[in-house]
């Protein structure tokens, strides 16, 4: 019964050691210093040349999933595709910000001396159909630029691995997962450059 109980604790333990250390984030050039004393940021998102699941192009995705929604219900994939688009500038951009904001000491502002660019490169969607699931994930690449003078970089961050899942495990929706790895990204890049 003992070993019984020690190998659950372990499983436990490892479950959450890598849900937790998941996420990488590397310097690439410049140093992340550079913020240090500075109180506000512009932040801006991007998603050009974007790569989805096994798809290298998100248009590709966002065809494959509308056939396959509008084929089980006419005008679910349309819907579907809508929503998409939409939660690029509606969900995943407030909720990255949020948590960034909560864990830096900077604010954010139009005006700001540096904007940071997050430029997403590729998600894995995940899924949840109840008797299984897979997290989403985020990678991108970050930029740190003069908000004056966009072509200058001060700071090129990769971030691996950002992911996303609900507390409870009710992220039916691919937009909640997808926002969930946002939240995540923005946490620990906010702590990251603290």
């Amino acid at each position: 019964m003992k070993s019984l109980r020690n190998s659950f604790l372990l499983a436990i333990v490892l479950l959450i050691t890598s849900t937790s250390f998941g996420q990488k984030i590397r310097v690439k050039d410049g140093d992340k210093n550079v913020l240090k004393n500075e109180s506000t940021i512009n932040i801006e998102f991007t998603f050009d040349n974007l790569s989805v699941g096994k798809y290298s192009k998100e248009d590709d995705y966002i065809k494959a999933k509308k056939e396959e929604y509008n084929k089980k219900e006419p005008g679910r994939g349309d819907t579907w595709a809508t929503r998409w688009k939409d939660d690029q500038t509606s969900r995943f951009p407030p909720d990255f910000i949020n948590l960034f904001e909560k864990n830096t000491h900077m604010t954010t502002a139009k005006d700001a001396k540096y904007t940071l660019i997050f430029h997403t490169i590729s998600i894995e969607p995940g899924f949840n159909i109840g008797i299984t699931r897979r997290n989403a994930y985020i990678d991108a690449e970050v930029l740190v630029v003069e908000t004056a003078n966009k072509d200058k970089v001060v700071l090129k961050l990769s971030l691996d691995n950002a992911p996303g899942k609900s507390f409870f495990g009710n992220d039916y929706d691919t937009g909640e997962r997808i926002s969930e790895a946002y939240a995540k990204a923005g946490k620990e890049l906010g702590k990251y450059l603290k």
